[in-house]
């Protein structure tokens, strides 16, 4: 029979403290999901970005001043923790946000936009706790299914805007959601290994 006063190997320490990281996660994300709308829906005050530069901060501005953008790219950077070869989740995301909004630029209508966009980030936050069970693959779909939907949003800022501005849009918004996700995927990384160590060796001591 197993003694209850057993040292913790690594391996349960790691287990305990991705408990404890996922339910903070989820809490959080859960939290700015619920929220009715974001700070500011448009970066240029509600009109259309007029050049490459207006165009750029616009895609720029959209995923950080959208609660419910920032919280769900967040997300996925925390998914891709630990998985080999994370970058074609992030990949399948960008390309079908860049979909969705051509799909909102030729007028088609995607319906139930926001409550997709709102579940997503409530989906993703609950398959942290599932990641371990999840391939690749299925994250990869996933994460493209709500790209369609979070592009679609996107693509209400820059209906009437000239090509040049457009396409500095598109620009500027994959390439922040891309750092925004690589971000929160490192720092994640760093701070579990290294409070990993940490609380190991204090269990270690207390047992």
């Amino acid at each position: 029979m197993k003694d209850i006063h057993d040292k913790p190997t690594k391996s349960r320490v790691s287990y305990q403290l991705h408990r404890i990281r996922v339910i903070l996660v989820v809490a959080i994300l859960i939290f700015f999901s619920t929220i009715e709308s974001a700070i500011a829906d448009h970066p240029m005050g509600g009109k259309a970005p007029s050049n490459l530069w207006e165009g750029f901060l616009s895609g720029v501005g959209h995923p950080i001043i959208g609660i419910d953008y920032l919280a769900f790219v967040m997300a996925v950077g925390l998914i891709a923790v630990g998985i080999p070869n994370c970058i074609l989740i992030l990949a399948s995301f960008l390309a079908t946000v860049i979909l969705g909004t051509g799909i909102h630029l030729l007028s088609i209508d995607l319906p139930l936009t926001e409550i997709a966009i709102a579940l997503s980030v409530v989906v993703f936050g609950t398959m942290l706790v599932l990641k371990k069970k999840l391939s690749l693959q299925l994250l990869s779909i996933f994460a493209a299914i709500a790209g369609i939907f979070h592009g679609y949003a996107y693509g209400e800022a820059i209906i009437g805007a000239e090509i040049t501005p457009l396409f500095a849009y598109l620009l500027g918004f994959t390439v922040v959601q891309l750092l925004i996700a690589l971000l929160v995927m490192k720092s994640a990384e760093l701070v579990s290994n290294y409070w990993e160590n940490k609380f190991f060796l204090v269990m270690r001591f207390l047992y």
